[in-house]
């Protein structure tokens, strides 16, 4: 599965960054596939794993803050493997002008 996702500390002014920080931090320890973006974390692996990791980061980020917002959104698929990079490439090969596909 995938999960991209964010989390924010409520409350803790407009300079975030180094509380958003521990949770990549969190992310990156787990050894699971990841992607940081501007917006949006990506972690790949099983539900429990992932989502563990998911609570993980929260976690660390509360403890900076108290109240924490939480975006989660998931691509549940069954037998998917390398979806992080797979998912992209495709689009790509899309994006290719015609007759290169």
């Amino acid at each position: 599965m995938l999960v991209a996702f964010s989390v924010t500390p409520i409350g803790a002014g407009e300079d975030v960054g180094a509380l958003v920080a521990e949770a990549v931090r969190v992310v990156r320890a787990s050894g699971l596939p990841n992607e940081t973006t501007s917006m949006f974390t990506t972690i790949e692996g099983e539900w429990d794993e992932v989502m563990d990791v998911v609570r993980r980061a929260t976690e660390a980020v509360g403890a900076g803050g108290g109240r924490v917002s939480l975006v989660l959104k998931a691509d549940i698929r069954p037998g998917a493997h390398d979806a992080l990079h797979a998912k992209v490439a495709m689009v790509e090969r899309y994006l290719e002008p015609a007759g290169e596909f």
